[in-house]
């Protein structure tokens, strides 16, 4: 069994210009649509020998996660199978990892934790990342909104 933890890189933009600037061939996917279809395709890949592998699916992206969902419907898998996990890191794309959860998927909160002159730099990168993602934060601000007016509403309901 091989155990396999996929994520996208939060180093994109500085491995490209760094590439750039010291004359290499950058060693990553020229853009994130490349990264995109790369990440899917080695996702696609495991589950199809799934026999042979235990998949961590490390991702804030919303298409891979239904992608994921779909290869494990296609295949029979159980949502609770042990050798498939998805995860998010605590504070970000809370919208996936709560309905993950809540459809029975083994799914996770990443924290990480270290010494601060590591874990800090680590979490602006990632903070970085999915900002740049096209109206991602847009939308998780407005998901969380949504999300504490129901709870507001759920409260007021009890107290009265």
């Amino acid at each position: 069994m091989i155990g396999c933890k996929i994520v996208r890189g939060a180093y994109m933009e500085k491995e490209n210009a760094r590439a750039n600037k010291m004359g290499y061939p950058s060693p990553i996917c020229e853009d994130k649509e490349a990264t995109d279809v790369n990440f899917n395709a080695v996702m696609a890949y495991i589950f199809n020998n799934i026999e042979d592998f235990e998949l961590f699916v490390g991702t804030h992206n919303e298409v891979s996660t239904y992608l994921a969902m779909q290869f494990m419907q296609d295949r029979n898998l159980d949502k609770k199978d042990g050798r498939i996990w998805f995860g998010q890191l605590y504070g970000m794309s809370d919208h996936i990892s709560f309905n993950l959860a809540a459809e029975g998927y083994n799914t996770c909160k990443l924290i990480p934790f270290g010494p601060v002159r590591d874990v800090v730099p680590y979490l602006i990168r990632r903070a970085n990342e999915n900002t740049s993602v096209k109206g991602q934060t847009g939308r998780e601000l407005a998901l969380l909104l949504e999300e504490k007016e129901r709870r507001a509403g759920k409260h007021k309901k009890f107290i009265h």
